[in-house]
């Protein structure tokens, strides 16, 4: 089932369930992709057609930010909970490395995704690296037959968004890989070049005060969740 929060519809699934669909993924020839949308990233679909639909036409859509949870009950149609990509993504590779299932990295600045991959080899033994690229290339078809001659069964595209949910559904059908999932910054934490919030506050829903925290520069973006609450809230009150 689905859950509509500003016209971005949410797998309403727990932490668990996204991670058994996403290895029921790993199974099948189709090119399967998973997105992770923020408050931000709904605000940014509300203005561009093209990132709705790439995100529409995903897999499985997951409520990565608290505002989307908190928007979803305010709309009384609440999810079960939070399921951060970055986390997602370290599920699967715990339950990837028991086989020795592959996964490529790609993006970040040159050097993290090498660094990011020695890291989760070092974390999750079994789980094969089975390439790496940087964010900044200009051309598709270069990175794309890297990817092919890999074949990895993961796919981490993390390009920052819209751009990576745009690049999973353009280039979906040209890429040798099972599965893809649109995951931003993480390959910055899993290289440990950006320190993720302490657990604590995580627990009290507060990783984004502590980003903010730490990267004051963040603010503009920071302002589209109140935006994003007040859209919801105007829905809410609308009776839609």
């Amino acid at each position: 089932m689905r859950i509509e929060v500003l016209g971005v519809e949410f797998d309403a699934v727990t932490m668990a369930e996204a991670v058994e669909r996403g290895m029921s993924m790993l199974q099948t020839e189709k090119p399967d992709y998973v997105v992770t949308p923020n408050p931000e990233v709904v605000m940014t679909c509300r203005q561009d057609p093209e990132a709705a639909r790439a995100v529409r036409e995903a897999s499985m859509v997951l409520p990565d930010g608290i505002g989307i949870i908190y928007g979803a009950k305010i709309l009384g149609r609440p999810l079960p909970e939070r399921v951060p990509g970055a986390d997602f993504a370290l599920h699967m590779f715990g339950k990837m490395a028991e086989t020795g299932r592959s996964v490529y990295l790609l993006g970040a600045k040159t050097g993290i995704a090498e660094l990011a991959g020695q890291k989760l080899s070092e974390r999750f033994p079994g789980l094969r690296i089975a390439g790496t690229g940087d964010g900044y290339f200009k051309e598709d078809g270069p990175v794309i037959d890297r990817i092919n001659s890999a074949a990895p069964d993961l796919l981490l595209v993390c390009l920052g968004a819209p751009k990576q949910e745009k690049w999973m559904m353009e280039n979906r059908d040209k890429l040798n890989v099972r599965l893809m999932a649109g995951l931003g910054g993480s390959l910055d934490v899993y290289a440990g070049v950006v320190e993720r919030a302490p657990e604590c506050w995580q627990r009290m829903n507060l990783e984004w005060l502590y980003r903010l925290k730490k990267e004051p520069r963040r603010i503009g973006r920071m302002m589209r969740l109140p935006q994003f609450l007040l859209c919801v809230t105007g829905q809410r009150l609308r009776g839609k």
